[in-house]
C-alpha cells in the first residue's frame, strides 16, 4: 500500500525540515535521508504493528521492522501462524505484507535516540492520517513505551493520564485499551491498543519474554493464516 504522491511529498518536505535525521548512515546505504520508511502492508490487514523509529537495517533495505527487533517480531508471527520456525530472511520479508506496519516517525535518528517530542509532534498528523484513512484494521500491538505513548499527543489532558496510567499497569501486556484519534479534517477513527515492550535485545528487562507476549496477543487476536484480512474475519 504505497503512499500517494500529496502523501509522499509531505514526509518529504517535513523531513527536509528535521534535524537529527541520521544522514551518514542513510548514505551508507546510498540511501535518500527524505525518502519516509513506511511498510504499510495490506490496507485490510486485521492486526498492525506500531513501533518508535526506523534502525541501521530498516535504512538498508527501506522497510520497517525488519532489525534485530523487527526479526523477533517476525519469527514469532510465523511461528505463530505456521507451528514451524521461519525458514529465512526473505519469508520474514513476504511476512510483512500481511500487516499493517507504521511507526512515530519513519526516519531514523541519530544514535538510534527516540525521537523528541517536539519532532513526534511535527510528524504527527501525517502518521494519524496513515492510520485512520490508509488502514482499514484497527487492533494495533504496539512495541515499547514511545510508540504507545504516541497515543497521548494532542489528546484532552484527562485523555492522555488515563494512556499513562495505563501504561504504568501491572497487567499492560496482557490487556488492551481503546483509544479514539482524529484527523486534522475530522475524520476519527477507535483503535483498540495492545501494548508490548520493546522487542530490541538491549532490553534486557523484557527481550527474552517478549516472544511469548507476543504469542499470547496473536492468539488473543485469533492470527491464522486464513484470518489475515478483514473480509475473511467477517
Amino acid at each position: 500500500m504505497p503512499l500517494d504522491d500529496h502523501q509522499h511529498r509531505a514526509f518529504r518536505a517535513l523531513a527536509g525540515e528535521t534535524e537529527g535525521i541520521d544522514t551518514e548512515v542513510y548514505a551508507r546505504f546510498d540511501k535518500d535521508p527524505l525518502e519516509p520508511i513506511i511498510g504499510l502492508g495490506r490496507p485490510d490487514a486485521r492486526i498492525g504493528f506500531f513501533g518508535r523509529d526506523p534502525g541501521r537495517d530498516e535504512v538498508r533495505y527501506g522497510e520497517p521492522f525488519i532489525g534485530a527487533g523487527g526479526q523477533l517480531v517476525r519469527r514469532t508471527i510465523y511461528e505463530v501462524l505456521h507451528g514451524e520456525p521461519m525458514p529465512d530472511f526473505e519469508t520474514s520479508r513476504e511476512l510483512g505484507r500481511e500487516f499493517f506496519w507504521i511507526n512515530t516517525v519513519p526516519y531514523k535518528p541519530v544514535g538510534n535516540k527516540a525521537w523528541s517530542m517536539k519532532v513526534k509532534r511535527r510528524f504527527h498528523p501525517l502518521m494519524n492520517a496513515l492510520l485512520i484513512e490508509q488502514w482499514q484494521g484497527r487492533s494495533l500491538i504496539t512495541l515499547g513505551r514511545e510508540a504507545f505513548l504516541w497515543f497521548g499527543i494532542d489528546q484532552p489532558k484527562a485523555e492522555r493520564q488515563r494512556i499513562e496510567a495505563f501504561w504504568k499497569s501491572a497487567d499492560r501486556f496482557e490487556s488492551s485499551i481503546d483509544v479514539a484519534l482524529a484527523t486534522e479534517k475530522g475524520t476519527s477513527a477507535t483503535f483498540t491498543l495492545y501494548p508490548l515492550p520493546h522487542p530490541s535485545p538491549l532490553n534486557a528487562t523484557w527481550y527474552a519474554r517478549f516472544p511469548d507476549l507476543l504469542r499470547g496477543r496473536l492468539r488473543a487476536l485469533d492470527a491464522r493464516p486464513d484470518q489475515l484480512a478483514l473480509d475473511a474475519a467477517r
